[in-house]
């Protein structure tokens, strides 16, 4: 039989996601790229950002396992198909693009020393923008965020002016 809504197991997976990606997106944005690599203090920010990105690959790929592993409720029909499979569409994007951010985030990591930089005796690359990793990880984070401000507003728009009952399914009570 078919669900009616999400299990509890990911709803707390996406909002936890959610918490996590909104924190990396924030302090990656607003706190490291404002902060000079010569800064000491820098180091911290980054270990606590390369932190939470392993927490959000790993969190995702789980979320992704039990999406793809256990019965769904059906996708929502909203009486619009080609919406339907917009919607659809930006879900499996939006994980593609968690797992592209999260990936280019590790691979701008590898290429300019940083696990050294921060765990050993090595120092900070002066400029990250060097590492082409450093672009795609920038690149990506964009459209990641874009993606999320449209998921929102699509969430919103169906809760507070459709009232159609889509939050029912991402609810933690029911």
């Amino acid at each position: 039989m078919q669900p009616v809504r999400y299990s509890k197991g990911l709803i707390i997976l996406h909002w936890i996601l959610a918490l996590l990606l909104f924190g990396a997106l924030v302090a990656g944005t607003f706190v490291l790229s404002a902060t000079p690599n010569s800064d000491p203090d820098k180091t911290m920010s980054f270990i606590m950002h390369m932190s939470i990105g392993v927490a959000i690959l790993g969190l995702m790929a789980l979320r992704l396992y039990v999406r793809l592993s256990r019965p769904q409720p059906a996708h929502f029909d909203s009486g619009a198909p080609a919406r339907d499979a917009f919607a659809r569409a930006v879900h499996w994007a939006l994980y593609a693009l968690v797992f592209a951010v999260a990936l280019s985030g590790v691979a701008l990591s590898v290429t300019s020393g940083l696990p050294d930089a921060l765990f050993g005796d090595g120092t900070l690359p002066p400029d990250f923008w060097a590492y082409p990793a450093r672009t795609a990880h920038g690149v990506l984070t964009k459209l990641l965020a874009a993606l999320i401000v449209l998921h929102v507003a699509a969430a919103l728009w169906h809760g507070l002016v459709r009232r159609d009952g889509i939050f029912a399914r991402m609810r933690l009570r029911g």
